[in-house]
Formats: C-alpha cells, structure tokens, sequence
C-alpha cells in the first residue's frame, strides 16, 4: 500500500506527519529529513544556552514510534516522478499515495569576493559554527531579522559588531517602521554601529571591504540576507514554482497529488496572486491543513500570519500583515506601545514592541478583534482606558 510522504522535517514536514495521525490516518507515513538527527525547532537557535546552539527537538523518537512514522533522518531525495508517484532517494526509491513538499527555505548567497569566508545562520550546524568563532569584532551582512538577533545576541556576550545593510535602514521588510526605528535606537544605545546604502566589495579573512572602500575589521562575517525557497525538486518535477511553490487555497500544487506547505510554498490569495510567509506558526498552521487536505478535506488556508522577535530585553510581535496606507491608531502600554492597523475601517493586522512579553496579551486580543470581523472606531481604539478585551465582548456581541 503506497501512502503518505512528506519531504521535509522541520517544524511543517514533522507536524504534518503527526497531524495526518491525529486525523485518523492507518496507512503507512513516512518522513524524510535532509539534516540528521532528530527534527528540531529553529526559533531557539538564536537563544543559546551557555554558549551552546540550542538544539531543541520537536518530538522524541519513541513519540515517532508510537505514532507509528517512519521517520528518515539524513537522506536526500533526489528526484519525483510524478507519472509513477515514486521518489528516488540515494541508493532506493520510495511510492507515494499523496506527497507533501515542505522543504523550507535556504540562505540567500553573497555574490561578491570571499563570499565563502561568511557564515550563513539557518540550520543547527551554521548556530554552533557561528558561537564557536565569535570571539572578537563580528560583521553583520543584513538588517531584518535574523541580522538584528544575532546583533544582540553579540553584544550580550560583550563582542563588537557592525552591522551592514544594502537599503536606507533596518526591518524594512517586516517590520512597522516606527517599530524598526525604535529597536535600530536600541541598538545603538548598546553600542552596534550600522553602515546603510552600502554593498560590498570583498570580504577577507580580516573583515568586510564595502562598496565605498572603508573597511570594516572583523574576525568573523556573518551572511543574514535573507532566505529563498527551495523550490529545486519541483522545478525538476514540472510543478508550477514562482516565489515558492505555488499553490491553490487548500495547499496542493499543480499536481493533485502533490502539496506544498510551510516555507517553500506560494500560496494563492482571494484577490489574486500567491504569498509566501516565513514563519514558526505559518509552518504549524499550514502543515495541519496540508495534512487534512491529503486526506480528501477542502480546508482553504487562512490564518493569520504571526512573528515574534525577542532583542536584547524587548519583545516585538506582529499579526495581520501591517502595510502602508493603512490607518495606524498608536495605543500606549506601559513601557511599551501598540499599533493597530484598518482598512476601510476593518481591523486587519497590529504591531507591538515592549519589554519582555508585556505586550503578548494584548496583542492575543488584537487578534481575536481581527478575526471576529472588528469594525472599532479610531477614537475609541487609541483610549488605553478601553480594554480590548471590553471591545472584543462588543465585537462578538454584535
């Protein structure tokens, strides 16, 4: 019996394979993963302990077990025929009923000379590879978000770091700039220096030349510019790939057969077009409707996209997908702030950057207010003495 194949064991590929369990599935789940050992979460990577790479797994072997998946760490799959529906994996093959593409995404490369002498920062290897040589001036290639983390991370332990960045300023893509603004100050205050509108000339084993011709020192130079989808295997298996692999709503691709979920998918969005999103709970959302999906359901995907971001003692979290021209209404809190954000007077995303999880709660209700439709007016949105949780119970009431 051919059953349920998933190419990918991050955190979408591992909970896809427990979710097709959870839904009931009997049939054979098997699992494949390109990085051996057990499959983990990447969030921690940038939150070490002890100086050590956290290598935090997202399940135990004997939780494989006893759900029955056969998990395949440490294997590449080199091919998808999709006449036979059989993988080639190095020295086998293996047939599938549905298969489910959730092979996440892999750094951008620097293009200039010495590109090799920077260290990427995606999986476990590259964590521990970067905290084992970070032990003087450190360059930083890239202000979004691994870049910044990885800053602050830095100066805790007490190292220099520069940080450079090809555009005009920091979390440009992500990021509400009055938020970004506000962490790039805090940056500064522990002492990172930034050089914007820069490009690079070369990096050395004695730092980074850019294109202006100044010379930045450094011992080590890490690569944060970004990540793109590792569309490969689709391409060579003719599936439809654009910015990921696209998709319709319910996640399959261009082959009925075949899904495409987390990191590397494009999926298809009611006015038109196909979003990626990078991030941990895009991944877990994605891989419980892939998984139902597989199975014969009709879910379309359409949660709300949420990330987080912990530098130095301050917490930003994002819902909803902020966007210039939107109608911004700042809500003070504490020794923090919120923004929430409506077109045309409905409550479509909210940002907030405080101290630790201070602003975790309320960003949980801006959410609910978000999905239960919210109309607020403007005025009474900004008034701190109105609680969310009061105008939640009045959205849902009406």
């Amino acid at each position: 019996m051919n059953g349920m194949v998933i190419i990918g064991a991050g955190e979408c590929g591992t909970r896809a394979a427990f979710a097709l369990r959870e839904q009931g599935y009997d049939g054979p789940v098997t699992l494949i993963g390109a990085e051996a050992g057990l499959p983990y979460e990447r969030p921690p990577l940038s939150k070490p302990d002890g100086g050590q790479a956290i290598r935090k797994p997202i399940c135990e072997q004997a939780a494989l077990d006893a759900a029955g998946i056969d998990y395949r760490p440490g294997m590449s799959v080199e091919a998808i025929d999709r006449q036979t529906r059989t993988l080639t994996l190095t020295g086998s093959s293996l047939a599938y009923e549905r298969l489910l593409i959730a092979t996440g995404a892999r750094p951008r490369r620097l293009t200039c000379p010495g590109a090799k002498l920077a260290l990427d920062f995606r999986t476990h290897a590259d964590a521990s590879a970067v905290l084992v040589a970070a032990t003087g001036p450190v360059a930083i290639i890239g202000a979004g978000l691994i870049g910044m983390e990885l800053a602050a991370l830095l100066r805790g332990r007490g190292i220099k770091v520069t940080v450079i960045e090809a555009g005009p300023a920091p979390l440009s893509r992500a990021v509400p700039p009055h938020l970004a603004t506000a962490l790039h100050d805090r940056h500064i205050a522990e002492g990172v220096d930034f050089h914007f509108g820069q490009g690079i000339q070369q990096i050395n084993p004695n730092g980074v030349t850019l294109a202006s011709g100044d010379h930045v020192a450094a011992g080590l130079v890490i690569s944060a510019i970004g990540v793109i989808p590792d569309t490969a295997l689709a391409q060579t298996a003719g599936l439809a790939t654009g910015n990921g692999i696209l998709t319709d709503a319910r996640l399959a691709t261009s082959d009925p057969a075949i899904f495409a979920a987390g990191d590397c998918a494009a999926v298809a969005q009611p006015g038109g077009g196909h979003m990626r999103l990078e991030s941990w709970r895009n991944a877990r959302d994605q891989a419980q409707i892939a998984a139902r999906n597989m199975l014969g359901g009709t879910e379309d995907f359409a949660a709300l996209h949420w990330f987080w971001s912990d530098q130095y003692d301050l917490g930003l979290q994002v819902v909803g997908l902020p966007k210039a021209g939107q109608e911004m209404v700042t809500r003070p809190l504490g020794d923090g702030q919120i923004s929430l954000y409506l077109a045309d007077g409905l409550l479509v995303a909210a940002a907030g950057l405080g101290p630790g999880n201070s602003i975790a709660r309320d960003i949980r209700l801006a959410e609910m207010l978000i999905a239960a439709g919210s109309r607020p007016d403007p005025k009474v949105l900004a008034d701190p003495a109105v609680g969310l949780k009061a105008l939640l119970k009045t959205a849902r009431a009406a």
